[in-house]
């Protein structure tokens, strides 16, 4: 729900809310259905036609955006449905601010919440479950103004993976669901942009059938000549299998974006990232074999682990280079509610930053929000800095740059990125010293420990 800065390179770093695309393509058509986007531009809501329902979702870190909203519709008599991850972890925290709150998938119980809303009987709580994908309907491409530079779509649900600091699993579950391919490709036709983010947290799965699907998937691509270029998320196994490759470079795929998590085994094991532990695995000779399809990799990693300690955020930075991805995406080790890092941090008292609701604005991943075991604030934000100042110096972008051009992985693509991540992470930085000043103190409090003996 928060606006972002309107440059020109934001339409690069945002996507369409296809949660709310997807109900629409569930409401009847005697519902009038309209989608606004706060990525895109805040409007005068007090303007627009009053409406009979609203419904809102939206991450952590948009929660008090979100309650804003509803707040401003519930004035006017509106009843106001909330959804989505935070929601769903924050359920008691949500209701007090709206009429309902829809938990977890919303598909399966959206007719019923049309109903009770149209009669005017909404119950406080709707637990959606997980929804049968199978039977899911197109989202409606069709409601969202032409200014995004990606297109979305969704082709699977869930992740067995269950890393600590993830929610997916506690969110969409454990169980790998796909959608039916037929109904994959005919979405894709209805997509605008030349462009696509298939927003799966983990496209072609693990296991040996799940991967003969994503083959069988790219292969219906490739036959319904889509013309569109993607990205995906995935794991580092997308490197094994040269047929897998092969088929998703001809099918369209630009690039993607693997959790590589941390530079060292321990730290990979403190996460809970066990699959990219197995098999003795070289990093650098798998993105390889992924460009050597020119097809680009952007490699996620964390700071503030328990075993990262100073020079964590160079380290990081020699890493990503080593490897050879394409871009980084780096950010603070966070505990968001619903996962197993929460809980934990929690127990510890190590999250200083829990006056909730007004804290959620700072549960971006790049805000530090809890103490880390190796790092004061300052520190921990130092290591930060220092890795975005490495790896996007001019130099190495520029080599980047270089090699993408030798290699034909979509240069300008990766250009626009780069300078992207660039400019924001010097944003960040300037951002920081206010945080420091205003925030600072809560990191030096000592939690209260219970004195006591043996």
């Amino acid at each position: 729900m928060a606006k972002t800065s309107r440059s020109r390179w934001s339409r690069y770093r945002v996507w369409k809310p296809l949660g709310l695309m997807v109900l629409a393509g569930l409401t009847p058509s005697d519902w009038q259905t309209s989608i606004v986007d706060e990525n895109l531009g805040v409007p005068d809501y007090q303007s627009l036609p009053r409406p009979d329902l609203v419904g809102i979702t939206a991450f952590t870190s948009q929660a008090n955006r979100a309650y804003d909203i509803a707040a401003h519709f519930r004035a006017r008599g509106v009843p106001v449905v909330m959804g989505g991850i935070h929601a769903t972890m924050c359920k008691d925290e949500a209701r007090q601010r709206v009429e309902s709150v829809v938990t977890r998938e919303a598909e399966g119980v959206w007719p019923q919440v049309l109903i009770d809303a149209a009669q005017g009987c909404l119950q406080p709580l709707y637990e959606g479950g997980l929804a049968d994908i199978s039977k899911v309907r197109p989202a409606r491409h069709d409601l969202l103004p032409p200014d995004y530079a990606l297109g979305a779509i969704q082709t699977t649900r869930g992740c067995p993976l269950s890393c600590s600091f993830c929610s997916v699993t506690a969110f969409n579950g454990a169980r790998y669901r796909q959608r039916p391919i037929a109904d994959v490709v005919e979405e894709f036709r209805s997509i605008r942009e030349k462009r696509v983010f298939v927003v799966d947290d983990n496209l072609i799965g693990t296991t040996p059938p799940q991967i003969d699907r994503a083959k069988e998937l790219f292969q219906a691509m490739v036959e319904a000549n889509l013309h569109e270029h993607w990205v995906a998320q995935t794991t580092i196994n997308f490197a094994d299998d040269e047929e897998l490759l092969t088929l998703a470079a001809k099918a369209g795929c630009a690039g993607v974006f693997i959790g590589f998590e941390s530079p060292s085994p321990e730290g990979l094991a403190e996460i809970g990232k066990k699959f990219n532990l197995a098999r003795a695995r070289d990093f650098p000779a798998s993105v390889r074999r992924i460009r050597r399809h020119k097809m680009m990799v952007v490699g996620s990693f964390m700071i503030g682990l328990d075993v990262d300690r100073r020079g964590i955020g160079r380290h990081v930075a020699r890493t990503a280079s080593d490897y050879g991805v394409d871009n980084l995406n780096v950010s603070f080790l966070t505990p968001l509610p619903g996962t197993r890092l929460w809980d934990q941090m929690k127990a510890q008292e190590r999250i200083p930053l829990g006056r909730f609701p007004e804290d959620w604005k700072y549960y971006t991943l790049m805000h530090p929000v809890a103490r880390y075991e190796g790092f004061s604030l300052e520190g921990v934000i130092e290591e930060m800095t220092t890795c975005n100042r490495s790896f996007y110096s001019l130099p190495r972008i520029a080599g980047r740059m270089a090699g993408s051009i030798c290699h034909q992985r979509s240069p300008l693509f990766s250009l626009v990125h780069n300078l992207s991540s660039r400019r924001n992470s010097r944003l960040l930085t300037r951002a920081y010293a206010d945080f420091k000043r205003e925030q600072g103190e809560r990191f030096l409090e000592t939690p209260a420990v219970q004195a006591g003996s043996r």
